[in-house]
């Protein structure tokens, strides 16, 4: 008889996929998913320890859970992710009916933590940053769909102010070059045809190849289009320092490398970003992005900004408005500045007040959406190759994402599901665009 693992999950892609692969390594136990909480006999929380109090919402999500642990006897309860790993000690004092705690590097240990906690009760954490790679001890993962992540590089070594991502991941690994193959291979058996290579920092990715050396990002896409079974090509999340000639070059010479990238600034102001220890400038940044659409002229771009940085002035805010109008983000997302117990940002003095930052971020947001916008709208009258991997919102319709990640709706039969077509953008809206088709691509 299975039992029912349900599993909530906040925070990123990678979060994401490892909340897929926690799925993947209980599954010789017994576990099948299920979306209904009060059925399940295993619960994880897979956290994220990112923004301002991440560690408040969890303990929160925890206290109701305790009511339906309570009556149901028997119920396991774990907690996953970066609160986790940071909050480890905080979690057995306060929320002493959690069962599991473990770190995003020793979900591969889950199996055996579970049937420990199963036999015996009690209280398991594991925190530790182990010595063996996590990717050696996981099983193939499933296919689930047309897409999928596969995790390439993890951990980040770049200890930028603000962020806890060093503390609760770890250094930067990178994956044999052969693994990462051999896992796409795996996934495109399954059905997958577009792949999203994951990391902390992925273009920081330097795996050892099969000739012994270490392979940069650049080569690692090379190979997986070259191998001919990966149809569609993504990565995130980058950093400007890691956009090597190779990497740039690997735009404008890979069909299969979507046309968008994630490329985070954080801000548009030099000194804000010497204090975030981002390590590079406005311009650095302004000139990254010139070489790359060189490289490739159809590229979009989206990006990361943080509002209300200590001791960010009003020219240092205007200064990031800049920066978006002279780029011209396709999408980007926004943040007030949260500080991180334990980062260095924390520590800093010139605190922007709570007021200021909410202005900033509303106006933020307005010149986001205001890009968004008209970069929907350029859209309308082009052609795009669309993956239609699931239904619309409305009877008969389906819906994909286009090569520049918006979601894309048209009126099509369910025998196109799961198919690339081709299709012409005929409106564009806020968050979306409709289409027609113009003529198969594929089966």
């Amino acid at each position: 008889m299975s039992k029912k693992l349900f599993i909530r999950t906040y925070g990123c892609q990678m979060n994401v996929h490892d909340s897929s692969r926690m799925a993947d390594v209980l599954a010789p136990l017994g576990y099948a998913p299920t979306a209904q909480v009060e059925d399940a006999d295993l619960v994880i929380v897979n956290t994220c320890h990112i923004r301002e109090h991440a560690a408040d919402k969890v303990f929160s999500e925890l206290g109701r859970l305790r009511l339906l642990k309570e009556a149901k006897p028997g119920m396991l309860l774990a907690v996953a992710g970066c609160v986790a790993q940071a909050e480890g000690e905080e979690i057995q004092l306060r929320a002493p009916h959690v069962d599991i705690v473990l770190g995003p590097q020793t979900y591969h240990r889950l199996p055996e933590m579970v049937a420990r906690a199963s036999r015996s009760g009690g209280h398991l954490v594991d925190t530790e940053f182990p010595v063996e790679a996590k990717f050696d001890h996981l099983p193939p993962p499933s296919a689930h769909g047309q897409a999928a992540f596969l995790s390439v590089q993890e951990g980040c070594d770049k200890f930028c102010s603000f962020c806890v991502v060093p503390y609760t991941r770890g250094a930067e690994y990178s994956r044999p070059v052969a693994d990462v193959l051999a896992e796409a291979r795996h996934l495109t058996a399954g059905g997958v045809r577009e792949i999203t290579l994951l990391g902390q920092n992925v273009n920081a990715y330097h795996g050892q190849g099969p000739d012994g050396r270490r392979w940069g990002l650049g080569r690692l896409i090379r190979a997986l289009a070259e191998a001919d079974t990966v149809e569609r090509i993504r990565y995130t999340t980058s950093h400007p320092r890691d956009m090597d000639d190779d990497l740039i070059a690997a735009h404008a010479e890979v069909g299969r490398l979507m046309p968008f990238l994630h490329l985070p600034v954080q801000s548009g102001a030099d000194r804000i970003l010497a204090a975030m220890n981002r390590r590079h400038t406005a311009d650095d940044y302004r000139r990254l992005v010139d070489r790359l659409r060189r490289a490739r002229p159809d590229l979009a771009l989206s990006s990361d900004f943080i509002v209300g940085f200590p001791g960010e002035s009003d020219d240092d805010f205007a200064a990031t408005l800049r920066l978006i109008d002279d780029i011209g983000f396709a999408q980007a997302y926004s943040f007030k500045f949260s500080a991180r117990p334990g980062t260095p940002a924390a520590a800093l003095g010139g605190q922007v007040p709570e007021e200021t930052k909410e202005a900033r971020l509303a106006a933020l947001h307005q010149v986001i959406a205001a890009g968004s916008t008209i970069f929907n709208q350029g859209c309308v009258g082009r052609s795009f190759d669309v993956l239609l991997d699931r239904r619309g919102r409305r009877l008969g319709q389906l819906a994909g994402r286009s090569p520049y990640m918006q979601s894309v709706f048209v009126s099509a039969p369910d025998s196109l599901l799961n198919t690339v077509q081709r299709l012409k953008v005929i409106t564009a809206h806020a968050n979306s665009l409709s289409a027609i088709i113009e003529q198969r691509a594929s089966a």
